[in-house]
């Protein structure tokens, strides 16, 4: 198969979906693989690295696009992507519909095949090829959010894990998922005190094995509320696949927390968990409501693309090389990652909209 990579365009998104070492295995397989020239400079890949691995280096997108049979990439098309994409092209890549209906209609009318990485689902529920980001996700959700807290950012000037005479800083995470989990995890290490949500008994043992410093409860709305506007840093990490994202937090809630608190909502993608976020990029990432920071940019681990495409690579290698080969839709984890089949919605969450 003729597999494109292509370089991203999202702003300031510098991961790319394989690294060379994962290409030269797909090269050993027997498929040609194409790579848009510089499309691994923001990670920390030369056009030279790819060579080496065996890649072909196209010049620009058109030559990119017009190559591949497979596009795998990072991020959902962007406009001027999807002109270059064509009818029996197999997309592979994040998408996010839910949160996208323009994107997806312009998918349908072209007529392709699209696999979202985040709707891949194995029997048990995971969600493999959303874990690494989600990793990543969870982890910058903390630090972006500690750094928000400094009074020149305009945050309450509270240090989360405070120190002997003063206060710890309070973070209040809603699921505890992968996202979650590892926010809750790296907001325990640092010493906040921290609570988590989430509705499965199982996850919430989990949480509260964390450190003395984590409590794990039910989300009752009373509860939640309460939480809620005590928190300094408020992250958001629901997530069903491939629905968009419920509004959990009310904007009523978010009125009700201190000037200066911060929300990160790691849901954005999905459109968000807390009824007064919005999409933003690592340009303008934040902006304020009701004297509270928000922080809603759509691509978070894209601040870190050396890390995030390693972590990333590992995980796609073993479904693009099925991707590539014969009856992959017969495989029940990428069938259900199948969004768009040949211009027709096919994945149940999207048929509902």
């Amino acid at each position: 198969m003729r597999i494109g990579i292509p370089k991203e365009i999202k702003t300031l998104e510098g991961r790319i979906a394989l690294i060379p070492d994962a290409v030269a295995d797909l090269v050993q397989y027997g498929h040609d693989i194409f790579i848009e020239h510089d499309a691994g400079v923001p990670s920390g890949y030369s056009d030279a690295d790819f060579r080496q691995a065996g890649a072909q280096i196209v010049p620009d997108a058109r030559a990119l696009y017009d190559a591949g049979e497979i596009i795998v990439k990072v991020k959902e098309p962007q406009p001027s992507e999807l002109a270059l994409l064509r009818s029996g092209q197999i997309l592979f890549s994040y998408l996010h519909l839910a949160a996208e209906i323009q994107l997806m209609k312009a998918l349908q009318q072209i007529g392709l095949t699209a696999v979202a990485f985040e709707t891949v689902q194995l029997p048990d529920g995971q969600l493999p090829l959303l874990a690494p980001m989600s990793d990543i996700a969870g982890r910058i959700s903390v630090q972006v959010g500690a750094h928000l807290l400094h009074s020149p950012q305009g945050g309450r000037g509270i240090l989360l894990g405070g120190l002997p005479a003063a206060e710890r800083g309070r973070v209040v995470i809603l699921g505890a998922g992968v996202a979650g989990g590892n926010a809750a995890l790296y907001a325990a290490n640092i010493g906040s005190e921290v609570v988590v949500f989430d509705r499965q008994r199982n996850k919430l043992e989990h949480m509260r094995a964390l450190g003395n410093n984590v409590t794990a409860l039910y989300p009752y709305q009373h509860s939640l509320a309460e939480h809620v506007k005590q928190a300094d840093l408020l992250v958001g990490a629901i997530l069903v696949a491939g629905e968009r994202a419920k509004k959990i937090v009310t904007a009523d809630m978010v009125r009700s927390m201190k000037k200066g608190s911060v929300i990160v909502d790691i849901s954005v993608d999905q459109g968000g968990c807390v009824e007064t976020t919005r999409p933003t990029n690592y340009q303008n990432p934040t902006f304020e409501w009701e004297g509270v920071v928000h922080f809603g940019v759509t691509n978070m681990p894209g601040a870190v693309p050396h890390t995030a495409s390693q972590a990333l690579s590992a995980s796609l290698l073993p479904y693009v090389l099925r991707l590539a080969g014969p009856d992959w839709e017969r495989q029940p984890d990428l069938a259900a990652g199948i969004n768009v089949k040949q211009g027709k919605i096919v994945h149940p969450a999207l048929q509902k909209l």
